[in-house]
């Protein structure tokens, strides 16, 4: 194993994981239960990324009146969701076998992600991908997230990393910014769940498709 390997942090929804069938069947049980109209695919996928409440507080936002009680709403979804946040959602393609290249060649591995812990540990385990990942620190494992670049550095401590060189991926502005302000590269993503273009986020590396991550990073070593 090479110990000089940048450590790589990945993003979990709209990168590791087509989440997005799940999280709206999830979020549509909620706006239903309160007399909310539901929403269709496309339009929640544009709200993913800053974890459980704020895309609650934008499905009611866009369904009508704000919601009155996000804190009982929040673990109300996570209480849902966590029991069905795999019927749909599966790993994107490339995902198992780039992984499974990046461990055999000494890649240590996190994930990053504004996600609730809860749901976050429950989806990499139910889809056999958390045997890739010395640590995964959800949205609310720390006193911050992404943006900020304690919930990145935070993920390197947890992994007894602390310092050396990482590599961000992922498809969102929140993806971006937290590895700028952490002083890391970053591979984005096209085909993930951002509104801004991906093109427009200002990554170090884009790719189409997450094999293509594989030379992406070593392009950023170089």
């Amino acid at each position: 194993m090479q110990n000089d390997l940048p450590i790589l942090l990945f993003d979990l929804d709209g990168t590791l994981v087509d989440t997005a069938p799940d999280l709206v069947t999830t979020l549509n049980v909620i706006l239903a239960k309160y007399g909310r109209d539901t929403l269709p695919l496309d339009s929640v996928t544009k709200m993913v990324g800053d974890g459980a409440r704020a895309l609650l507080e934008r499905g009611f936002a866009a369904t009508g009146a704000p919601a009155s009680d996000l804190d009982a709403l929040t673990a109300e979804f996570i209480d849902i969701y966590v029991a069905a946040c795999t019927v749909h959602s599966k790993p994107f393609d490339g995902v198992v076998e780039t992984l499974e290249g990046f461990a055999a060649a000494g890649h240590r591995m996190g994930v990053c992600t504004n996600k609730p812990q809860a749901p976050s540990e429950t989806i990499l385990e139910q889809l056999d991908l958390m045997r890739f990942f010395d640590a995964v620190a959800g949205g609310d494992r720390f006193p911050v997230r992404k943006p900020d670049a304690g919930h990145l550095l935070g993920t390197l401590d947890l992994m007894e990393a602390p310092g050396r060189p990482a590599i961000m991926v992922g498809d969102s502005h929140n993806d971006v910014a937290s590895a700028r302000n952490a002083g890391m590269p970053v591979v984005v993503v096209s085909y993930g769940y951002t509104v801004t273009p991906p093109a427009a986020l200002g990554g170090d590396v884009l790719v189409d498709r997450f094999a293509e991550i594989t030379e992406a990073v070593a392009r950023l070593r170089t």
